[in-house]
This record gives structure tokens, sequence and C-alpha cells, in this order.
């Protein structure tokens, strides 16, 4: 509980409570659906596979760089600041000595109001230096992301709408499946959020930047909480179904998008620069290889959940609840990368070479003992309320197979989560892809090998397999001393 460990929690744990918010509403969304029987439970789990996949590599990439960029850029201006600030300190306290040595050797002047006169003309900067503080912030960085992130949603709208069929193939559905029509329905009407839920998440990656995680945690809130009370009705009441689920996200999402906006219209200046000034090259060249990255995570879930549905429903079913509770609860570890990867985007800019290395120690401490303490509460949670998802004997013992696996992996997928935003933070975008690259080609063949032989027990040891590989090669980079923690072998980041 020191300075960086109270700084790292105050930013970690609403960040967490964010990242845990929306999961949360998808697992009330899989125990409402589950109600309707096993065929809507397992067109919504194909669904969501494909719409979070979809999500993830359109702007993943963006919100991870923008936090970053934005971090670095409001560093960076606030050191300007600072020396600008200094500057004027020192000038005005060399105009007070030179009034004073004018007082003390002009017997005619008045050696007690000139000095009263010099500071009094001298607060006319200092309110001004105020005023600006007050004022609204120009980051660049704040209005390229926004515009990035509209636009990716637009696009992805578009081709989910138009492809939703093809993907459902792809993902293993059969056209006379009985899950294709719920899936469809689902996927075409959640497509319609996408601009919103994009745009959001841009928003997202600017207030962490700006080390503010309490206003995404307060939209996310609002907007799950008007999900929640909309699914029922939707679903039930007006007996929707399937489409009623996916109708109460897409309002719950413009209405967080609304909120994020007015709150951050009031801190940045969302006028965009002139074009010339939008850093378009700099977030292409970062996300592009953070898109390589999040294609090969994503591919490595997704593949995992269209293997599973070849397997049939249940298994498609018990893989889904399983699967939403492993990622639910390890995204917790995300508002720990959050808080590490601003944090050392800070440290980095300024060269505090030893609050990088007191940061990253706390907070991979941290994510241990946060694993720790996850893999008791979910096997115990699991074990004991799995009928709360489905009342399906046959899925239910599906989970208890999945029990060991999905409570047992927690302090390695914290640990991993962890490490994302620690090398994020220091701005090693090539090293995250490139590992990332291997370690997916690895997942790969040992999901279709062990699906062949193991079957659902299988894919779960291949995902073992999966975050252990990205936990060691997220810590490979810092313990050989290479890349940006080259200073740790004591040469400068900058001469390598």
């Amino acid at each position: 509980m020191d300075a960086i460990g109270r700084e790292i929690l105050s930013m970690a744990f609403p960040a967490a409570l964010a990242f845990a918010a929306d999961p949360i509403a998808s697992l009330i969304d899989t125990a409402y659906i589950g109600r309707l029987g096993a065929v809507e439970l397992a067109a919504l789990g194909v669904s969501i596979a494909i719409f979070n996949q979809a999500s993830r590599i359109t702007i993943f990439p963006v919100v991870s760089v923008t936090t970053s960029f934005v971090a670095e850029e409001d560093t960076m201006e606030k050191m300007k600041e600072d020396e600008a600030n200094k500057a004027i300190a020192h000038a005005n306290t060399s105009a007070v000595q030179d009034s004073l040595e004018k007082g003390v050797v002009s017997p005619a002047s008045n050696n007690t109001s000139q000095p009263q006169q010099t500071p009094a003309s001298d607060t006319k900067p200092s309110s001004g230096n105020k005023a600006k503080k007050k004022g609204k912030k120009n980051i660049k960085s704040a209005s390229t992301a926004m515009i990035i992130g509209l636009i990716l949603g637009l696009v992805q709208a578009i081709a989910l709408i138009f492809s939703s069929k093809v993907l459902l193939g792809v993902m293993g559905v059969k056209p006379n499946s009985a899950v294709l029509s719920p899936a469809h329905k689902y996927l075409t009407i959640r497509s319609l959020g996408s601009p919103a839920l994009l745009l959001s998440l841009s928003m997202q990656g600017i207030f962490r930047g700006f080390k503010d995680t309490k206003t995404p945690l307060y939209a996310t809130v609002v907007a799950d909480v008007i999900n929640i009370i909309l699914d029922p009705i939707f679903i039930f009441v007006l007996h929707l179904g399937v489409s009623g689920a996916a109708i109460a996200h897409v309002i719950s999402q413009y209405f967080m998008t609304l909120i994020l906006f007015i709150r951050l219209a009031s801190k940045v200046n969302l006028m965009p620069p002139n074009f010339g000034e939008l850093q378009f090259g700099k977030f292409l060249k970062s996300g592009g290889l953070l898109l390589a990255r999040t294609v090969a995570v994503t591919f490595c879930q997704t593949l995992a959940a269209a293997v599973m549905a070849r397997l049939g429903t249940t298994p498609m079913a018990a893989f889904q609840i399983c699967l939403q509770v492993w990622l639910t609860t390890s995204l917790l570890a995300d508002g720990l990368a959050v808080a590490g990867q601003a944090i050392l985007a800070c440290s980095f800019a300024e060269k505090d070479y030893n609050k990088v290395t007191a940061a990253t120690s706390r907070v991979l401490q941290m994510g241990f003992v946060l694993g720790l303490g996850l893999s008791v509460f979910v096997g115990l949670g699991l074990y004991f309320g799995a009928g709360v998802f489905s009342k399906d004997a046959a899925v239910i013992h599906l989970i208890a197979i999945g029990i060991p696996f999905v409570a047992a992996t927690q302090p390695i997928n914290s640990l991993a989560f962890v490490l994302d935003g620690v090398n994020f933070g220091a701005s090693d975008f090539a090293y995250t892809a490139y590992s990332m690259v291997g370690v997916a080609a690895i997942t790969i063949a040992a999901i279709i090998y062990m699906a062949k032989f193991y079957g659902f027990l299988g894919i779960w040891i291949a995902l073992t397999i999966y975050m252990g590989l990205r936990t060691v090669t997220g810590i490979a980079r810092i313990a050989t001393g290479t890349g940006p923690w080259i200073f740790l072998r004591g040469r400068s980041p900058s001469s390598s």
C-alpha cells in the first residue's frame, strides 16, 4: 500500500469492474436464454463468438494503442507546461530581484512599494496559466482514435449483416441445423450496435490514457443495468427470444456511447485538428502490429468454439457456459493491465525507469495473487452453481469436466493479461505481435489434435497450453532485458 500500490489499485479496481460488467451482462443473457433451451443457448454461444472476434479484431488494436498514445501525449504536454511555468517563475524571480536592487540603489524609489507592485503585476501570467489548466485538453490522439473507431464500427456492422450466414457456416452451423435461424437473427441485430460499441471502446481507451478508469466504469454499469432490465422484457414479455436479447444489447450500447461522449466533450477538445495533424500513420503502424496479434488471439478462441460446435449442441452449450465464466473472471486482471499500461506509458515518457521497474513488479505480484483468489472462487462457484445456467443434466456433466481447467488456469490467465498491459505500456507492440503469432500456431495444432482424440476435455487442455505459452512469452521479454527493457542491463532504450 505504498504510493505506487495505491496508484495502481485506484485505477485497477474501477477498470476491473468495468471489464467484468459486460461479461457479467453476457452471463445474465446466457442464463435467460438457457431457460429457452439448449438450441437457443448454442445459438447465443456461436453468435457471441463471431461478434466478439469481429469486435476484437476491429477495435482492440485501436483501444490498446490509444491508451499508450494518449498517456504519452498527455504526459509530454504536462512536462512542457511545467517547464513553461518554471521559466515564468524564474523570470518573475529575476524581475523581483532586479526591482529590489533598483529600489536599494535609487534613493528616490520607495523600497516597500516597489516589491509590492512587482508581484502584483506578476499575477497575470499566473492566472492565465490557471485558466489554461482549467480549459479543455488538445490531444490529437483522441480525435484520431474516435474517427477510426466510428469508421471501423460502420464497416463491422455492414460486414456482419451481409455475411452472417456465411460466418455461421464457417463456425460449423449447418444449413439444416435448428441453431441457424436464432443465431442468424441474434448476430444480425447485434451488429446494428457495432458503431456505438466501437466508438465507445475508443473513448474508453482515451479515458484510460488520462488514468481515468471511473468514467468508463460509470458508463458501462449504466448500460449494463439497462441491458439487464430490458432482457426479460424483450425475451419473455414480448416473446422475442434470442432476438430480444440482441435488441437489449444494442439499446444499451448506444446509451453507453452517449454517456462517454458527453463526459469526454467536457474534458477534451473533440474538434478534429487539420487532416495533416491527425496521427493515422502512427495508429496504423502500431495498430497493424496489434491487429496481427489480435487475430491470432481471437482465432484460437474462435477455433475452439468452432471445433466444439462440430461436437454437437450439448458440448457447445457446456463450452459456452465455461468459456463465459473463464473469460469473465480472467478479465478482472485486465483492470491491473490497464493500470500498468497507463502508468508505464507515462513513466517511459518521463524516462523514470525506477518507477517503471517498481510498477511492473507490483502489478505482476497483484496479478498473481488475484489469480489465486479467482481459482478458489471459480472452482466453488461453478461446482455449486452450474444449475443456474442450465437444467440439462448432460450439459451440467460436461461443465463438471471443465471446472478443473477453468479454475486452475486463473493464476496463469491473470499473469498473461497483466503482462500484455505491461508490454503495451512499454509500446513494445512488435514483440507482442510476433510472439503471439508463434503461440497461436502451436495452439491451433494443439486444439485440432486434442479435440480429435479427447473431445471436450482435449479442447480445454489445448486452451490451458495456450494461456501458459502467452504467459511465458510475456515474461521472457522483461527477463531477458531486451527491447524497451534494455535499461535493466544498464543501457538506455533510446541507444538500442
